[in-house]
């Protein structure tokens, strides 16, 4: 155990899950020549090349891999060791990952994670916004917030931000006096709709509820996009509708630049959740900030 050159280790996860040595030494906050300088070593101790690198590429060997595999819940479990120790400190420190749904960093996160980290300067919050469904703990993060159809089984649910939310439909008061207004659903069949693209390629269908009636649609327009700000400057510059969470358009539709349509077939549906795994020893900086949210009153929306 005496050279056991866990430094370098970690060093050699890190480039290997960011397929990058200077996305690596951006989230270290080191160099990537120190972290070449690891790489070199580690290979050479074990003597077997654990990455293939070239200059448009960092993967790895086969070999590399299945250290990787076995390398990650054993350092998660020496680093969940050494934060244990935070239970002999005055306030709970470290690093906690989590990995949220794009729409989370921009409705409601940044003002939870300003307020959790006045109260815990200790910690430091490390935030990937990604609409693309990643198992957490195999990507190496603590904890994941998600929409309750997207929850995994076998996982720890706490409610966070709004409880209930609503998609609207609105398009901008130009588009509707050359176009008219939609007075179903069925309608936008026969019109332009900006709509979004998730990154894994997927570009859902509306759905629209009313009393027991539920409707599926495929509308068609002129733009598609993967960003919330693109669609809302498609729809406010007239070239189609929009339907999205209604926190997105109220301030376009408070400025008058949009029009709230179909207003008796808006869908309503619960809030996001903050999900984590059961541990019988929880990350000190994972179990304060699910005690800081479930300590945050329960807003409507």
């Amino acid at each position: 155990m005496e050279d056991l050159p866990l430094n370098d280790l970690d060093a050699f996860t890190a480039i290997a899950r960011e397929r990058s040595f200077r996305a690596a030494a951006r989230k270290r906050g080191v160099s990537a020549s120190s972290l070449s300088d690891s790489l070199r070593r580690l290979e050479e101790h074990v003597g077997v090349r654990l990455l293939n690198r070239t200059t448009r590429s960092v993967t790895p060997t086969e070999a590399g891999e299945r250290l990787l595999q076995r390398l990650t819940p054993a350092l998660s479990e020496i680093s969940l060791a050494l934060q244990q120790l935070d239970v002999f400190r005055d306030s709970p420190s470290g690093t906690l990952r989590l990995n949220v749904p794009i729409i989370a960093t921009r409705l409601f996160l940044p003002d939870l994670a300003s307020r959790f980290l006045k109260r815990y300067p200790r910690i430091s919050l490390e935030i990937v916004g990604e609409d693309t469904f990643v198992d957490v703990l195999a990507a190496g993060y603590d904890a994941g917030i998600r929409y309750d159809e997207r929850l995994e089984r076998d996982m720890i649910a706490v409610p966070i931000g709004p409880r209930r939310q609503r998609y609207v439909t609105a398009a901008a008061p130009d588009y509707l006096e050359r176009r008219g207004i939609p007075g179903h659903p069925r309608d936008l069949l026969e019109h332009e709709c900006v709509r979004h693209r998730f990154l894994s390629g997927a570009a859902l269908p509306w759905e629209f509820e009313r009393a027991d009636e539920t409707l599926v649609i495929t509308p068609k327009g002129p733009i598609i996009a993967n960003t919330i700000e693109m669609q809302v400057s498609a729809a406010v510059a007239g070239l189609g509708i929009i339907r999205t969470f209604e926190e997105v358009l109220m301030p376009a539709i408070e400025r008058g630049e949009l029009v709230p349509i179909l207003d008796d077939w808006v869908t309503e549906f619960s809030g996001p959740f903050l999900y984590y795994a059961s541990r019988k020893h929880m990350p000190p900086a994972l179990r304060a900030f699910v005690d800081f949210v479930k300590g945050e009153p329960r807003k409507e929306g």
